[in-house]
């Protein structure tokens, strides 16, 4: 496993290894969304008050950037996590990013709101048997090296615990 403790670069040279485990591009999308979202509800936008429209607006931008991911330069990497057993591991990737662009829209529609929450939560734990053997097996996604267990389990938790909360509000 990778010591996140040391300064080692990435393939940019310019960041420590732990910078783009902790804050890659999924992870960011759900920071800025919430970010994004909760500033125009204080700036009074009816609808965006509160803690809940926030994360929703985090959660919607971080699966849209995760579902564009599974048509770019990404999707080889996210093929080659598939566990071999499964089938089909191309319509897999193919039907996540639905799934995540579907659950995305289903955050803005008050009646499907918490049942997308629910759903989304549901996929993330469905495909996190892939994150566990692109961490075990070193597979790249993109340019990106393999992201190490610990810090992948810990994101995971992170995004099923905003999933839950949106659900459970």
């Amino acid at each position: 496993m990778t010591d996140l403790t040391h300064d080692e670069p990435t393939r940019t040279g310019r960041r420590p290894a732990w910078v783009s485990h902790w804050f890659n591009p999924v992870t960011v999308a759900l920071l800025v969304g919430t970010a994004v979202v909760a500033a125009l509800g204080v700036a009074g936008v009816p609808g965006m008050q509160g803690w809940q429209p926030a994360l929703r607006g985090g959660l919607a931008l971080m699966f849209l950037i995760a579902a564009s991911g599974r048509l770019g330069p990404q999707r080889a990497g996210l093929i080659a996590m598939v566990p071999p057993r499964l089938p089909r591991p191309d319509l897999i990737v193919a039907a996540t990013g639905v799934l995540e662009v579907a659950g995305a829209i289903g955050l803005w529609i008050p009646p499907l709101e918490r049942v997308a929450a629910v759903c989304l939560a549901l996929l993330l734990v469905a495909v996190f048997p892939a994150n566990v053997r692109a961490a075990r097996a070193g597979i790249r996604v993109g340019d990106d090296p393999a992201t190490p267990l610990v810090p992948r389990t810990i994101e995971q938790v992170v995004y099923v615990a905003c999933c839950l909360a949106v659900a459970l509000g």
